[in-house]
């Protein structure tokens, strides 16, 4: 048994929406009955073993011709990568170096920011945080019910729940501002060397230069963003586009990635406590129901977040999933699928994301 204890379980609040799309959560409903609902404690176990990485072993036949197979069968840029934590060996697709766009996926790195300020004694999650009108964003941002006159008093930590276990944008950029904002996350990404990860200037710059608009705050109530957004001329559109998947300010090589959540799950970034938050609330995300987790067999354990880009017409930029799978026996594997540019339906791309999960499943199944 190690210092963390493979059985090692922590008991974390999360609320949940009373709708998947409603992706918001609180423990303050506002009086109208417009927040969304708060669901019972929610007990997760993702194991923390704090052992050391193991030797560099080959990666399993098996699932190496599984995932260049997938590779070799989708149209688009992508990127696939696979890292073993307890077994120690890497499977990475051709563009698993290439910087993809994350979109949401960066959240992640805004909360090991937070993390590792917990760990400093700079941060708490119990600390007080002012949501005001002018903080509001644009696109998935639940919260922005309960964000009325004066603004909605709550605490780190429930921001910390909205922005990874529902994607709330409004959420994340506050906690943003919160942990010193981007030079503080990127700052954190040097530090503990997690490689070739970029982050953006927040969701307000990134999501609005992406579509050809400057930002500015009435952009952030109603659906001001999108109408602004329809005006524009398709060329103006495409242009910047382009320019956003040529060179993503919030680009990362899915390889990076996979790697910083190895790291994560062997304990190597974080104390013991601060780990096991991050990865339980990791946990608790109820995005993505048809990524990574849905070809999940029963017993098989997730901890993820998603990442979703701007469509213009049939292309997207930017649909992901990455995170820590646990296997019934323990055995965990950090995984990366990351696609940055293509037209391929909204199925196949979850298919393919699917089939990577589903692909590591089953060499987990036949090689106990």
């Amino acid at each position: 048994m190690t210092a963390f204890g493979r059985s090692a379980r922590l008991i974390l609040i999360v609320g949940t929406s009373a709708t998947l799309f409603g992706c918001g959560s609180t423990s303050r409903p506002n009086a109208g009955g417009q927040a969304p609902a708060v669901a019972a404690p929610v007990e997760v176990s993702i194991p923390v073993p704090a052992a050391a990485p193991p030797a560099h072993r080959v990666a399993p036949a098996q699932l190496t011709t599984a995932i260049d197979t997938l590779a070799r069968t989708f149209d688009g840029k992508f990127g696939i990568a696979i890292r073993a934590v307890d077994e120690g060996w890497t499977i990475a697709s051709p563009g698993a170096r290439t910087r993809m766009p994350q979109q949401s996926v960066s959240k992640l790195w805004v909360a090991m920011t937070l993390m590792d300020l917990r760990d400093q004694g700079k941060a708490r999650l119990d600390d007080p945080v002012l949501v005001r009108p002018e903080d509001l964003t644009l696109f998935h941002q639940p919260i922005a019910m309960l964000v009325k006159g004066a603004g909605y008093q709550t605490t780190v930590g429930e921001l910390l729940t909205r922005a990874l276990t529902h994607s709330d944008n409004t959420a994340n950029d506050r906690l943003l501002t919160y942990v010193g904002g981007p030079m503080a996350v990127r700052a954190m990404i040097e530090r503990k060397q997690l490689g070739d990860i970029r982050f953006g200037p927040g969701e307000r710059l990134l999501q609005s230069k992406t579509a050809g608009l400057t930002w500015n705050q009435s952009l952030s109530a109603g659906n001001g963003f999108e109408l602004a957004r329809s005006r524009l001329s398709p060329e103006v559109r495409a242009a910047a586009l382009d320019a956003y998947v040529n060179d993503p300010p919030d680009g990362a090589a899915p390889l990076a990635i996979a790697d910083a959540i190895a790291r994560l799950a062997r304990g190597e970034l974080f104390t013991e406590t601060s780990t096991r938050i991050l990865l339980d609330t990791m946990g608790a995300s109820v995005t993505g129901r048809a990524r990574l987790r849905a070809a999940l067999p029963a017993g098989w354990k997730i901890a993820h977040k998603t990442g979703t880009g701007q469509d213009l017409g049939t292309r997207n930029a930017g649909f992901n999933d990455v995170g820590l799978l646990t296997a019934p026996d323990g055995r965990r594997y950090a995984i990366a699928v990351m696609i940055g540019d293509s037209r391929r339906p909204i199925r196949e791309r979850q298919q393919l994301i699917q089939s990577v999960a589903a692909a590591v499943a089953d060499y987990a199944g036949t090689s106990r």
